[in-house]
């Protein structure tokens, strides 16, 4: 896959993609391949108006995009199944989702509407929540794909299932590693688990390398001497977002795409350059602590995939 590009994106003509978190960023830049290969690509984010802006921009490129924009909150539990509701409505099946949207390292401590600590609630249980909700979408659809945006962070990470939403003890970067681990177990579990029932669903994972987005430029590092420094050296480690995207474009359309696999750049610390198979943690492939996560995430967020596949 060495210098896999957007051009080597198939036709996605007739195939409809949900993607999280793309009113900017990644998710922004996911999108605008998507619907420039001929996806009907169906944009989520918090904001309405750069909801509308970011639409305006993918037509502005791609004048006859088959493009929408929807509000979802992952921070809300009823905001996903309001969005998963309107979408059933509508779209008999999905081809692609891609899990995309994040907060990171929170200076504070915060909670989503439901009580869970934001990076955890937002970064990976809204996610999960939302693809088990679109689970029969995805299954009537002739080869569908799940990609969950994990990070470099995740090798850093340990699911803390005796203080999951740091109500005891809360440090940013702790607490953001721990979700981006939990989006490649979660990755990996999902093909696991589709591969045993038969859901025909196909799950990977990837991860931008570093990538120059607002949520590293508006994040808790910004403007302090590190992050000051860090801008000259930017050049030499870092990419675009639109390179960024790409691995996350690599895992969502090319027939290369092992499933449960995990895409990153291929360059020094898999900081930039094209995409390649990334680095699994040891803690990622345990799997009975993905399986343990599998199961309090259901609890917590009262979202089961079996039932679902029961009701279905």
């Amino acid at each position: 896959m060495t210098d896999w590009t957007t051009a080597d994106i198939p036709s996605l003509s007739g195939r409809t993609a949900v993607v999280t978190g793309a009113t900017g960023g990644l998710g922004y830049e996911t999108a605008m391949a998507l619907a420039g290969a001929g996806a009907i690509v169906i944009l989520t984010g918090r904001n309405d108006a750069k909801g509308l802006r970011a639409i305006e921009g993918i037509c502005e490129r791609f004048p006859n995009a088959l493009i929408a924009y929807e509000y979802l909150d992952l921070a809300s539990l009823s905001s996903v199944a309001d969005f998963a509701r309107r979408f059933a409505a509508s779209n008999e099946q999905l081809d692609l989702l891609v899990n995309n949207a994040g907060v990171m390292a929170l200076p504070k401590r915060q909670q989503t509407e439901d009580g869970f600590e934001m990076q955890l609630g937002t970064n990976y249980l809204g996610h999960y929540a939302l693809t088990a909700r679109l689970l029969p979408q995805l299954r009537r659809a002739k080869a569908s794909r799940v990609v969950n945006l994990s990070s470099l962070a995740h090798r850093s990470g340990a699911i803390n299932f005796d203080d999951l939403q740091g109500k005891r003890s809360y440090r940013p970067w702790r607490a953001y590693c721990q979700s981006k681990l939990a989006m490649l177990m979660f990755a990996l579990e999902l093909q696991r688990r589709s591969l045993a029932a038969g859901w025909g669903v196909t799950s990977l994972a990837a991860h931008p390398g570093y990538a120059r987005t607002d949520l590293i430029s508006n994040g808790p590092g910004a403007n302090t001497l590190s992050w000051r420094v860090g801008r000259w050296l930017q050049p030499l480690i870092s990419q675009s977002a639109a390179e960024g995207a790409l691995p996350t474009l690599f895992a969502a359309t090319s027939p290369a795409a092992e499933p449960g696999g995990y895409c990153g750049p291929n360059g020094f610390y898999e900081l930039k350059g094209p995409p390649a198979p990334a680095k699994i943690m040891p803690q990622a492939k345990d799997f009975a602590a993905a399986a343990m996560l599998w199961d309090v995430s259901a609890t917590l967020t009262g979202v089961s995939f079996d039932e679902i596949v029961v009701a279905a």
